[in-house]
């Protein structure tokens, strides 16, 4: 009986010191990489506004702001508060959509607004977007930051001969949707509901920026 009580008790003991080394092991690897990741996403962050802003002379990332809406037909953008000014922003909601735009001064005085959108109707789940658009409500470019669609077919939303299609529009003069539901943009062959969802996060981002732009400086 005690040889039993012994077993148990040792069996235990080596559970314990196992579990508290693979946990401090696992803390010590974080923290050893969260700095490194931390600065390769701020890295790709600034290289995405870059590429559809062009060269800025501030700092578009620390003037960044939020624009919100709730979700649902009709419902309109309106402006969060500014990152670091004040109180702290409102606290996010399930049923909100929130965008953040990066306003990017560039040296010949125009300025180029990054907006970070999105849409989560991808064939395989989010599909994330960089708008760059200007002060007339023009698209100057568009980065795909990130999605998981199908290689060789969806994967195409990256390709510059689909997004060409969008640069220099606006949303009044251009249907930001897929032909085969009565809109102007060509869809990828094979995948219209990757198309029709890269369409969707462009009109996001021309929704949020049109429906927000008098209001800039005013209730920041």
């Amino acid at each position: 009986m005690s040889t039993r009580k012994s077993s148990f008790f040792n069996m235990l003991i080596t559970l314990v010191l196992v579990t508290a080394g693979s946990a401090f092991a696992l803390g010590f690897v974080y923290n050893l990489t969260k700095e490194p990741i931390a600065k390769a996403k701020a890295e790709k962050q600034k290289r995405a506004i870059r590429s559809v802003t062009g060269e800025y002379v501030n700092d578009p990332v620390q003037e960044s702001y939020e624009v919100s809406r709730e979700k649902g037909a009709g419902k309109k953008f309106r402006h969060r508060r500014r990152k670091g000014h004040g109180k702290e922003k409102p606290e996010a909601s399930v049923n909100e959509e929130i965008l953040t735009f990066y306003p990017a001064k560039l040296s010949n005085d125009q300025q180029v607004t990054a907006i970070n959108a999105f849409s989560e109707n991808g064939y395989s789940g989010r599909i994330e977007l960089m708008v760059g658009v200007d002060n007339e409500g023009v698209i100057r470019n568009i980065e795909v930051v990130s999605h998981m669609e199908t290689p060789g077919l969806g994967s195409k939303i990256k390709d510059e001969s689909f997004i060409a299609q969008f640069i220099g529009k606006t949303a009044e003069d251009f249907d930001l949707r897929v032909k085969n539901d009565g809109g102007e943009v060509d869809g990828i062959s094979g995948a219209t509901i990757s198309s029709r969802a890269f369409c969707e996060a462009v009109k996001q981002a021309l929704d949020a920026f049109n429906e927000t732009k008098d209001e800039e400086g005013n209730n920041l």
